[in-house]
């Protein structure tokens, strides 16, 4: 079974990540986040599928993020549908990397996570 990798190729973070899995002969399917931006719909459902906060899908270090006062404007109460409308609108807003598979959902690369559901 393959898995979804979704990456922003010059991140220095997904290029390890896409390391690690090819030294571990992981088969995934690459997306380009930015070129094909995840879905309200497929962030949706990889929220439920990932069991974490809405606010792990957002990439808080990005310019973006602080540009736009996210921080504020989650503070404030959006609703789950509203994160995945603004987070499906450009993907560096988006935490990565991005693992799916079949029933799990990863953010960001921490190799002992990766290995319990890969590995």
């Amino acid at each position: 079974m393959g898995v979804l990798f979704v990456e922003y190729p010059k991140c220095t973070t997904c290029k390890r990540a896409k390391a690690w899995l090819d030294s571990h002969g992981i088969e995934y399917a690459d997306r380009h986040i930015v070129e094909e931006n995840p879905t309200a719909e497929e962030l949706a459902a990889w929220h439920r599928a990932s069991g974490l906060s809405v606010r792990r899908f957002f990439n808080t270090s990005g310019m973006k993020y602080r540009e736009l006062g996210i921080k504020a404007k989650l503070d404030a109460g959006m609703t789950d549908e509203e994160c995945y409308e603004l987070l499906a609108t450009d993907g560096m807003l988006v935490k990565r990397p991005l693992v799916i598979g079949d029933g799990f959902v990863l953010i960001g690369f921490k190799e002992p996570a990766w290995e319990e559901a890969l590995l």
